[in-house]
């Protein structure tokens, strides 16, 4: 074997799925990314549109200096089987987690892989290796990267789809001063004419050009959003209270995906259907120690609370309605208070109308009282189907 097959080897045996090789040469559609962020796409994450991260993305070699080929990995996590939103067992109320985020936090995993194979790769070689190591962590155009290095292509629902593995995996790139043998990229398009994917995404966010609209997609809305959840998305996020599945689960590539998933999920941190009321009652303490090496921590416990809270909220269950009133009477966090008043008023009934206007007689925060009201209007129509 040469020096690229023997690298690629390691990289199976550290647990990666797929490897791939290419060069630091420009992106080719770099275009596209910068219309994106143009559109105001991004929403929120402002750090994609920095002079920096533009420059970066488009010519990758200028995160090495003397940059000469990329490895481009992928790291395989469990398939999620379909989940329906609604009570679960012994009537509790479940909400629903994306499958990367079940197990350990890839972002304190991955990378100790990636050392590990860069010290490889030195002792191979018999000296040190310039090299960059990420794994969504830095200025890098990662899918486009992968189907460059062959791993597969960009689907309509904007994720890397392997032709044998489908798209649940999480990449990962060492940029490295060593010249390798460069794999081919995948050219063909296999999405074909399927729209099934942008046909069931809730939000309707997947355009066409292969690019989605961040600011409309549940896994912006539940993890990158720190402040309120629009009002009018609220309802399409439906249970999901931590990222989304929705495109990929439809994706027929994924219905008869072969690999093997990796042993970093053989254990999982958060479960995949949460007990809505058990979670909204986590205090700081508790939601820091069981999510603190969960990639659930990225919302912290208000950002986690308001989705649990919207979740709550469109399953419009009367049993949830004593913990979310124990929530706008007592939780510090108004950002949560707001999103429970929100839900009580989906709820619709006398003890969620009555919670609401005692909550009302104590409230100081402006953005919370502004959902009380607007909790309060779309009951009182509907006073009589109580």
């Amino acid at each position: 074997m040469n020096l690229t097959q023997v690298i690629k080897k390691q990289a199976r045996s550290l647990g990666f799925s797929l490897v791939g090789v290419t060069g630091c040469d420009p992106v080719p559609h770099v275009e596209v990314f910068q219309a994106w962020l143009a559109q105001g796409r991004c929403g929120e994450m402002a750090y994609l549109n920095s002079e920096r991260s533009r420059q970066m993305r488009a010519h990758p070699g200028l995160l090495l200096p003397g940059c000469r080929s990329i490895l481009v990995l992928a790291t395989r996590y469990l398939t999620p089987s379909p989940l329906h939103l609604g009570a679960g067992p012994n009537h509790q109320l479940h909400g629903r987690i994306a499958a990367y985020a079940w197990g350990e936090d890839y972002h304190e995993v991955l990378p100790g892989r990636l050392r590990a194979l860069v010290e490889y790769i030195e002792g191979q070689v018999g000296h040190a290796v310039p090299n960059r190591c990420y794994t969504d962590t830095g200025p890098i155009l990662e899918r486009e990267l992968a189907q460059r290095a062959g791993l597969g292509w960009i689907g309509k629902n904007t994720s890397l789809i392997s032709p044998s593995g489908g798209s649940y995996y999480l990449l990962a790139e060492v940029l490295l001063g060593l010249e390798l043998e460069p794999d081919p990229p995948v050219v063909a398009d296999r999405c074909g004419t399927c729209q099934r994917c942008v046909a069931a995404c809730p939000t309707a966010c997947i355009l066409p050009d292969r690019t989605l609209d961040a600011r409309r997609c549940i896994s912006y809305l539940t993890i990158e959003l720190k402040g309120s959840i629009p009002p009018e998305l609220r309802t399409t996020i439906q249970g999901w209270v931590f990222g989304c599945d929705v495109c990929q689960q439809v994706c027929p590539w994924n219905r008869f995906a072969a690999g093997e998933e990796s042993p970093l999920f053989d254990h999982r941190l958060a479960d995949s259907s949460p007990d809505l009321l058990t979670e909204l009652g986590l205090s700081n303490v508790a939601f820091n120690r069981k999510y603190r090496h969960s990639p659930l921590s990225r919302t912290k416990r208000r950002g986690y609370l308001r989705n649990i809270s919207v979740a709550l909220g469109n399953l419009r269950d009367n049993g949830a309605v004593p913990a979310l009133t124990e929530v706008i009477m007592h939780e510090p966090e108004a950002l949560v208070r707001s999103h429970a008043a929100w839900a009580l008023g989906r709820i619709r009934t006398q003890a969620s109308e009555q919670a609401l206007k005692q909550a009302l007689d104590r409230e100081a925060d402006v953005l919370v009282i502004s959902e009380i009201h607007s909790a309060l209007e779309s009951i009182v129509p509907n006073s009589n189907n109580r």
